[in-house]
């Protein structure tokens, strides 16, 4: 069986794609910053799913701890998904410089560093493949929240350069972006029903698009088409816009 790398594996969607992975019948590398919080959850998994998961300290902004990390895992793995996120309030990141780089690291610097190292074993390897998690909100920036959408609109533009450079090495990269999600990241936000997927809902839809060779998937699928309309606003009507 393949093993699944996942980095920030303590977040809501990272575990929902780790039990859709594991009955897939995939084994897990589950890599996160305290990540014996997790053990309970990896015990579950073994028993559930009777796959092979171990788990992995690892802070994604330490740079230096990238290559050591990785030399270290053993097997290596046959795919990567990248769901580390941070997500802070507008107005704090606005006001408060290091909340404005601590958005910037974990949502595109940090992991454009550790996605390199990935991209160039798998290439050298000629398989894998690689799945990002970036946001809607990368698509257009908005003043309700643009430093955490300009971070997000970097990593989907890497995304797309890394995907262009792998694809003739057979190593498929896939950008997800997702909408509204109901997680510990968005707890207490007035999200609207109609429009908020679960956890569990984000993570079918990326093992199924992942298994058919998808480059970019938006979930739920409907996001394409608002984002679409959305993208489609002259600059003129939507600086007056307040979204």
């Amino acid at each position: 069986m393949n093993t699944l790398l996942i980095i920030g594996a303590k977040s809501d969607i990272a575990k929902a794609v780790a039990h859709a992975y594991a009955a897939n019948r995939s084994h897990l590398a589950l890599a996160a910053r305290r990540v014996a919080e997790l053990e309970h959850f990896a015990q579950d998994l073994r028993i559930r799913y009777r796959i092979n998961v171990s788990l992995h300290e690892f802070d994604l902004s330490d740079i230096a701890s990238h290559r050591p990390f990785y030399d270290a895992l053993h097997p290596k793995p046959q795919g990567v998904l990248m769901a580390a996120g941070y997500m802070t309030e507008q107005a704090q990141a606005q006001r408060h410089c290091d909340e404005t780089l601590q958005t910037i690291s974990v949502n595109f610097s940090a992991d454009v560093c550790f996605l390199n190292m990935i991209a160039n074993d798998f290439e050298q390897r000629r398989e894998g493949f690689i799945v990002g998690i970036s946001s809607v909100a990368g698509d257009r920036g908005r003043q309700s929240n643009y430093i955490y959408g300009a971070a997000k609109a970097g990593f989907s533009a890497y995304l797309s350069g890394l995907r262009n450079r792998l694809y003739a090495s057979g190593v498929h990269v896939m950008t997800v972006k997702p909408g509204f999600v109901n997680t510990k990241m968005t707890a207490g936000m007035n999200l609207p029903k109609a429009l908020t997927a679960q956890p569990c809902e984000i993570a079918e839809d990326i093992l199924n698009a992942q298994q058919r060779g998808v480059d970019v998937l938006y979930s739920k699928w409907f996001w394409r088409y608002i984002m679409l309309v959305i993208r489609c606003i002259p600059e003129s009507l939507f600086k007056k816009m307040r979204l």
